[in-house]
């Protein structure tokens, strides 16, 4: 078996060649408990696809991407696509569609990615899909493409989801699926998997498929990457570094319009009249990216045609844990979304609920409010994981709302003229909600909910707020 480190600089190659045998050893009569980092073969690859994760085109009412993994006897990527309809006869019509093929090696061994790319698809148009794995097709899974034009949506955003994703993870995506309704997108701020700690990479990444299930191959995926979609590399020299890990470019097949330096993890989306554009900070803060991802981000608002501009990234321009915010970023990106007027930035790495409407803090932005005073951008941090942080000593002035020791999901309903941001914990009780209406001049005027909110969460010392410990771990 290749060394970890070789498989990582060797997963981007394409592969064409033989499938090679998968070598497991015998089972121990009386196994011990496995150590941190041992491998669950419950996550090997098999001879059906899994781990499929739909993602949409840079114009999403024509074209849908989509990633999936089989074992190594399916050497050639190959999906169907046709437009839905009432009966049994999806395939009738369909039109078969070649993509690229990409070797993993891991401990859980050898593996193949498939990516497929649907394109000159019609607007607003009800789709189903199948993909080619050795042993048959998937199922058909349906799918709908966006609007030409504005027409209103509902999208999730969810914040890091990192550890114990299958265990407590999942209730929280699950139930944001379940209570959205028709939600047309997912978003995602970064940390999907923890790596580095405790679990094999390529379970946790088992582990957050299998977390959405099939409503991630039937509902658009836009994940930002997080510190944690990265691995140590040591340089030649011998200082540490960042390398992307081999599973982030095989399983999501992302627009390739994103920055210089940042390719595979950057990009944007236009959908139904909102332009979501995606950012690496990471990449930006410790791989010399941020030059150029900041002059992308400036050219890619300066040519939106949209009504509504989402940026999406994980490092927190105003942080809700740590003592410093994250200054480079700050520094680089908020003057663009000052002047380009971006409306709402979504970000996660702080393991805490923070929403910053007015950086002087949360009685000026009462006050703009209250006058119907243009403000915004609204800057907000969340969590979907069980990982949680405490909260700085900001967190009872600046934002307007701030939790700890509490995990969450977000739905965003956008309309012509405004966009209505709710936040709920893990049980859906309703944390916090604002309205951003836009008006004639093009500026946000924000109208905080008139709903009962649920309690603030907060530790007292060594108590959570659910009559258990605090978990929150204090940043310094």
């Amino acid at each position: 078996m290749k060394t970890f480190v070789a498989a990582l600089m060797g997963a981007v190659a394409l592969s064409a060649g033989p499938a090679l045998a998968q070598v497991t050893a015998p089972p121990d009569p009386d196994p011990a408990p496995p150590p941190a980092h041992a491998p669950n073969g419950r996550w090997a690859a098999r001879g059906w696809a899994d781990r499929i994760v739909l993602s949409p085109a840079a114009d999403a009412a024509r074209g849908a991407a989509v990633a999936w993994r089989t074992d190594v006897r399916q050497t050639s990527a190959e999906a169907q696509i046709a437009e839905e309809i009432d009966g049994p006869l999806l395939g009738f019509f369909a039109r078969t569609v070649a993509g690229t093929t990409a070797p993993i090696q891991n401990e859980n061994g050898q593996a193949l990615y498939h990516q497929v790319r649907f394109e000159d698809l019609q607007p607003a148009t009800r789709y189903v899909y199948r993909v080619r794995a050795a042993d048959g097709w998937s199922e058909w899974l349906p799918f709908r493409t966006a609007a030409a034009d504005f027409a209103p949506f509902r999208f999730i955003y969810l914040g890091d989801t990192q550890n114990d994703i299958l265990e407590i993870g999942s209730r929280v995506i699950r139930s944001a699926l379940k209570e959205a309704g028709p939600a047309a997108l997912v978003v995602h701020a970064g940390d999907l998997v923890a790596q580095r700690e405790t679990k094999v990479h390529d379970d946790e990444w088992g582990e957050w498929t299998e977390a959405g299930g099939r409503a991630f191959a039937m509902t658009p995926q836009l994940p930002a990457p997080g510190n944690h979609e990265y691995v140590d590399h040591i340089l030649p020299d011998g200082t540490e570094s960042r390398l992307l890990g081999p599973h982030w470019p095989l399983q999501f097949a992302l627009p390739a319009n994103g920055a210089p330096g940042a390719e595979q993890t950057s990009y944007f989306v236009d959908y139904q009249g909102v332009r979501f554009i995606v950012l690496d900070g990471t990449a930006a803060i410790d791989l010399g990216a941020s030059e150029s991802q900041t002059r992308w981000l400036d050219q890619t608002l300066a040519s939106s045609p949209a009504r509504w501009n989402v940026a999406l990234f994980h490092q927190p321009i105003y942080t809700c844990a740590r003592p410093e915010d994250t200054e480079e970023l700050k520094t680089a990106w908020k003057p663009i979304f000052d002047a380009r007027r971006i409306d709402l930035v979504l970000q996660g790495h702080d393991h805490c609920y923070g929403r910053v409407s007015d950086p002087a803090g949360a009685e000026a932005s009462r006050a703009n409010s209250d006058a119907g005073r243009p403000q915004g951008p609204v800057y907000v941090v969340s969590v979907t994981g069980s990982k949680m942080y405490g909260l700085n000593d900001r967190a009872d002035a600046q934002p307007v709302r701030a939790a700890e020791n509490t995990e969450l999901y977000q739905l965003v309903d956008v309309e012509a003229d405004r966009l209505n941001f709710r936040a709920f914990t893990a049980t859906g009780r309703l944390y916090d909600a604002f309205t951003l209406v836009k008006g004639e001049d093009g500026l946000n005027r924000l109208i905080e909910t008139e709903e009962t909110l649920l309690a603030a969460r907060r530790c007292d010392g060594e108590a959570g707020p659910d009559d258990r410990p605090c978990t929150a771990e204090i940043k310094d």
